[in-house]
């Protein structure tokens, strides 16, 4: 056998299938951290990278089976789908690498928007924050809040906003600093590393792609030497 053959493509094959499978967890990990990390922030580049993380597993077991028994639909369906998924692929770490900070500021003002006074109350506790820009609006409003007296930094002090005074529009001082300046790190380190490593793993999906491809139309040794697989 030498380097090139069939059972060293196949090898070959196999082997990046099982590389493959790695690779959809470390890119379904590092996108799953990005969304729970900002808890309201909507980051819909990053689930649709979770997305493509589940479809490379799926199509590595597709390629798994396909180079061990050498069946040709399934080789032809699984190069057609992972070069699908590394068009997909790259395109969406393109995006995540290429979105600028006010865009992700953007997006993170679209989620506290959306996201329910539990929800916001939840951010505060987690974070040490108050508000998402500004401690002084209130719970009903579009950019405000709950109560911060769940915050770390609410625990010593009296200021209106850690403990509400009934009606009062009080707008003293609060010792707590706003949830986006406490969110915006991860929400940013979020994008650069799905964008990262969706952007460096899609590149080896080409080379799933070209082997495949070469596999398919080699002669297997041991079967009919009349046949053409």
């Amino acid at each position: 056998m030498v380097c090139g053959g069939f059972s060293c493509s196949k090898n070959a094959l196999i082997v990046l299938n099982i590389l493959y499978i790695l690779v959809s967890f470390i890119l379904i990990g590092v996108a799953a951290y990005g969304r729970a990390a900002a808890v309201v922030t909507s980051l819909t580049l990053v689930g649709s990278l979770i997305a493509c993380g589940v479809f490379l597993f799926i199509i590595a077991l597709v390629g798994l089976l396909g180079a061990a028994k050498h069946h040709q639909v399934l080789l032809f369906f699984y190069m057609i789908i992972l070069f699908l998924l590394f068009l997909l692929q790259f395109a969406l770490a393109c995006a995540c690498l290429a979105v600028n900070g006010e865009q992700k500021d953007a997006l993170a003002e679209e989620g506290w928007r959306l996201a329910s006074n539990p929800t916001r109350q939840d951010v505060q506790r987690q974070f040490n924050c108050c508000g998402f820009k500004d401690h002084k609006l209130g719970a009903n409003e579009s950019l405000g809040h709950p109560s911060c007296e769940v915050a770390q930094c609410c625990e010593s002090s009296d200021a209106h906003c850690c403990k509400p005074k009934g009606n009062t529009t009080e707008l003293d001082d609060c010792p707590c600093d706003n949830c986006l300046n406490k969110m915006r790190p991860i929400i940013y380190n979020a994008f650069t590393a799905t964008g990262g490593v969706g952007l460096f793993f899609s590149f080896t999906e080409i080379i799933g792609v070209w082997l495949a491809m070469r596999y398919r139309n080699q002669k297997d040794p041991l079967a009919n030497p009349n046949a053409f697989l």
